[in-house]
C-alpha cells in the first residue's frame, strides 16, 4: 500500500486542505461583514465553528478509529465541511443570522478532520523509521497553511469580492478529497480478522477510553496539558498583534505582517528540525518551546521595533517545533485503536485554549497592551511548569505492548 500511496500524496492533500481551512475563517469574516455590516455578526460565524470543533473532535476521532477505511470517512468529513461553507455563504442575508451561525456550528463539528483526523493516519503512510521526518513535514503544512490561507482570503476578496473567498476555500478543501479517500486502510486487530471487523466496544466506551488514555498516560498528559495552555498564550499574542502593529510599526494592518513573520519563522525552524541528524526528545522540545514563547512575549511587551522583530522570530521557533514534537509524542504514546480520537481530541482542546486566550486578551490589550503581553508570557511559563511537573512524574516512553495493555477495556 505504501508503494501506491506515498508521503507526497499525503502531504499535498493535507497542505491544500489545511490551506482551505485557514482561508475559510478570514473569508467567512469578510463575507459576513460585507453582507451584514456588523463585525459582531461576522465574528459569531467564526466563533461558531471554533466552539463546535471542540465538541466534534472526540466523536469524529472515535468514528475514524472504528472505521476499516478511515480515508473514506475523512473524505466525507472534508466534503461535508466544504458544502457547509457554501451553505453558510448562500444563507447570509437570506435567513436570520442565528440560522447562519447554527449552520456554522454544524460545519465546525467536522473541522478537526482537517487537523488531527488527517495527522492520525500518518503511521499508515510511512514506515516507522521514516515517521520523525514525515512528522516534521506534516507539522510544516500547518505553518504553511497559516501563512498562505489568510493571505489568499485577503487577496481574493480584494480582487473578486468577499463571497468568492469562501468559494475558493471550499474548492481547496475539495481538491484534497482524492488524497484523503486513498489513505491506506486500517490494520486488522488480532481479535477481529478479515475485512469486516466489528468493534468490540461501544462508541461511548471508546470515548471514555480515549479520555482516560490522555489523562493516565503521563507523557501524553504532559504534552496535551502544556500544548493547550501554551495555545492559550498564543491566542493572547495573536489578539495583541493588531495593536502591536499600530503602536510599534505605525499601522494596525502591520499586525498581519507580524503573524506572517511568525509563520515564516516556524516553517524555517521545522525545516531545520527535519534535516537534523540528531533530534532532541519531543518531550524536551515541548518544554523548551514554552520557555521560548514566554521570552517572545516578554520581548514584544517592550513596545520597541527591534525587540518586536526578535519576538516574531522567537515565536516561530517556539510554535513550529512544538507542534512537531506534540505530534511525535502522540504518535509514540497513543494506543493504536485510539489514535484518531487522541489526535482530534487534542486538536479540539488546543482550539478551545486558543479561543479562551484570544477572548481574554482582547479587553486587556485595549486597557494595557504590555499587561496583556506579560500575561501571555506568564501563561507560557505556566505551560512550561505543567510540562515539567508531569514530565518528571512520567515513566519511560510506552512500548507497543504496554500501549496495547492500556488500550484494552476492563474485563
Amino acid at each position: 500500500m505504501r508503494k501506491r500511496y506515498g508521503l507526497g500524496s499525503y502531504t499535498a492533500g493535507a497542505a491544500v486542505a489545511r490551506t482551505g481551512d485557514e482561508m475559510s475563517g478570514p473569508a467567512l469574516l469578510l463575507a459576513g461583514l460585507a453582507v451584514t455590516g456588523s463585525a459582531a455578526a461576522a465574528s459569531s460565524l467564526l466563533a461558531g465553528t471554533m466552539i463546535a470543533a471542540a465538541v466534534g473532535g472526540p466523536l469524529l476521532g472515535v468514528l475514524l478509529d472504528r472505521s476499516v477505511r478511515p480515508g473514506r470517512m475523512l473524505a466525507a468529513a472534508l466534503a461535508g465541511y466544504a458544502v457547509a461553507l457554501v451553505v453558510i455563504l448562500l444563507s447570509l442575508g437570506r435567513v436570520p443570522i442565528a440560522v447562519t451561525v447554527l449552520i456554522a456550528v454544524c460545519a465546525g463539528l467536522l473541522g478537526p478532520a482537517l487537523s488531527g483526523g488527517w495527522t492520525a493516519q500518518l503511521p499508515r503512510v510511512v514506515a516507522p523509521q521514516d515517521l520523525p521526518r514525515a512528522n516534521a513535514l506534516d507539522a510544516t503544512t500547518f505553518n504553511l497553511a497559516g501563512l498562505a490561507g489568510p493571505a489568499l482570503a485577503g487577496a481574493v476578496a480584494h480582487v473578486a469580492g468577499a463571497h468568492t473567498g469562501v468559494v475558493v476555500a471550499a474548492v481547496l478543501i475539495c481538491l484534497a478529497l482524492p488524497a484523503a479517500r486513498a489513505l491506506p486502510a486500517a490494520r486488522a486487530l488480532p481479535a477481529a480478522r478479515g475485512p469486516h471487523r466489528t468493534p468490540a466496544t461501544s462508541v461511548v466506551a471508546d470515548l471514555a477510553a480515549g479520555f482516560r488514555a490522555i489523562v493516565r498516560i503521563r507523557p501524553l498528559a504532559s504534552a496535551t496539558t502544556a500544548s493547550v495552555i501554551s495555545c492559550a498564550g498564543e491566542g493572547m499574542l495573536v489578539a495583541c498583534a493588531p495593536l502591536l502593529g499600530e503602536r510599534v510599526l505605525g499601522g494596525a494592518g502591520q499586525g498581519a505582517m507580524l503573524l506572517s513573520g511568525i509563520a515564516v519563522s516556524a516553517v524555517a525552524a521545522n525545516a531545520l528540525l527535519a534535516r537534523s541528524a540528531r533530534q532532541p526528545s519531543p518531550d524536551t522540545v515541548i518544554l523548551g518551546s514554552c520557555v521560548v514563547l514566554a521570552a517572545a512575549c516578554l520581548l514584544a511587551a517592550t513596545g520597541r521595533p527591534v525587540p518586536l522583530v526578535a519576538a516574531v522570530v522567537l515565536a516561530g521557533i517556539g510554535q513550529g517545533p512544538q507542534l512537531t514534537a506534540l505530534f511525535a509524542v502522540r504518535h509514540r504514546e497513543a494506543p493504536d485503536r485510539l489514535r484518531g480520537q487522541i489526535f482530534t481530541t487534542g486538536a479540539s482542546l488546543k482550539l478551545s485554549g486558543f479561543a479562551i486566550g484570544a477572548a481574554a486578551a482582547g479587553p486587556l490589550a485595549v486597557t494595557s497592551l504590555p499587561a496583556a503581553l506579560l500575561t501571555a508570557a506568564a501563561v507560557q511559563v505556566l505551560a512550561a511548569l505543567s510540562c515539567a511537573l508531569l514530565f518528571t512524574r512520567s515513566g519511560p516512553p510506552a512500548t507497543a505492548e504496554s500501549r496495547g495493555a492500556r488500550a484494552r477495556p476492563a474485563g
